[in-house]
């Protein structure tokens, strides 16, 4: 099993790492590698996380604070967003 990132879940993670490393960029790079831990594990246990809250999704905490949404297709893992938990998941519908 593969995993890949989504452009869109590629500029959640540079978003957040930019936020924390603003601050602390021992922090963001340490919060990075909890997230590429989560995704490596995906590898091997697709079916980690939990389903999501979107059909066909599931969503796996690799920390407390974030929340990383996915989906399963054949043989790929693709990450679709890396979203804070205090943020509306998912998004309000206009």
């Amino acid at each position: 099993m593969s995993v890949l990132w989504t452009p869109e879940a590629l500029q959640d993670r540079t978003e957040i790492w930019n936020y924390i490393a603003a601050d602390n960029p021992v922090a963001a790079a340490k919060m990075d590698e909890l997230f590429s831990y989560a995704a490596a594990r995906l590898t091997e246990h697709s079916k980690l996380g939990k389903p999501g809250k979107i059909q066909g999704t599931r969503e796996l905490i690799p920390h407390e604070n974030y929340r990383l949404v996915y989906e399963i297709n054949g043989d790929t893992v693709w990450i679709l967003t890396l979203i804070h938990t205090s943020r509306q998941w998912p998004p309000a519908r206009n």
